[in-house]
């Protein structure tokens, strides 16, 4: 057996551990967000999050911090010197803030997560301004302290990307293409959204998952989430329980265009 270095990058587990029952019908592929999108939905919706900096003597130092997002995506941060990470950046601009997302239940690590490294910027002038004006927006009460002498406006020019959607799901993004990648309109917690628009109609979905997952021969089902693009449903069967995919006709746009993408799907499993 070989030893935990030399092991390829993946669990050592028994092969059934990871089964899925696959679709019984043909099933058109439906695009999913990238590592990108998915990093930039994340973190834009969240406002804190975990700060690790590299103390006086090289040891990892992590902090919990409030935080905002440029609209390219960078984090901004407001740190002071009376505190260990703000004394750390003096010394070392080297940074990563891990963003985890929010209102989670049950198993924490089957959640979202990403993990932004990079070198932190004392900005200045009008980069400054624009710096401090995204931060009090999405922190209201740094109103009355960003302006402390001891605290200072960082923002973090992100070069590493990590992603990772929860067990089997993960992937790293360039720093161009996290730049570039636009939130979705309906955020990580969405999932929500549909749960509550079949909340008096659990057959609707049923039927989705059955006829336009490839799943007929399902028990149960629930939406786990939804992007722009389509649904991620749970579906139990004979065969076992997991992951499906359903998407829309069209992007979705915005949140608002939710119960028409929805609608739009009950329509096709009605002329199936």
């Amino acid at each position: 057996m070989l030893d935990a270095a030399a092991r390829p990058y993946e669990h050592d587990a028994p092969s059934e551990t990871f089964a899925a029952p696959q679709p019984l019908t043909d099933v058109p592929a439906v695009r999913e967000r990238s590592a990108a999108e998915e990093a930039r939905t994340l973190a834009s919706a969240g406002s804190h999050a975990a700060l690790a900096t590299l103390g006086e003597e090289g040891e990892p130092w992590a902090s919990m911090v409030a935080y905002a997002m440029l609209p390219d995506g960078s984090p901004v941060l407001c740190v002071s010197t009376l505190a260990a990470h703000g004394r750390n950046l003096r010394r070392d601009r080297r940074a990563s803030l891990m963003i985890a997302q929010g209102e989670v239940s049950g198993d924490p690590l089957a959640n979202g997560r990403v993990t932004l490294a990079g070198v932190t910027e004392l900005v200045e002038g009008a980069a400054e301004e624009e710096a401090r004006a995204a931060y009090v927006a999405k922190i209201p009460a740094a109103n009355v302290y960003a302006g402390f002498g001891d605290f200072s406006i960082l923002v973090l020019r992100v070069d590493t990307v990590r992603w990772v959607g929860g067990y089997g799901r993960m992937d790293s993004a360039d720093a161009d293409s996290f730049r570039a990648a636009e939130p979705d309109p309906l955020g990580p917690n969405a999932a929500d959204l549909v749960n509550g628009l079949f909340s008096d109609d659990a057959a609707a979905l049923e039927e989705i998952g059955a006829q336009l997952g490839g799943h007929p021969d399902l028990t149960a089902v629930r939406c786990t989430g939804v992007d722009r693009y389509g649904l991620w449903l749970d579906v139990e069967t004979p065969r076992g329980r997991g992951p499906a995919r359903v998407g829309f006709a069209e992007p979705v746009a915005s949140a608002d265009g939710l119960s028409t993408a929805i609608a739009e799907l009950s329509a096709r499993v009605r002329a199936a």
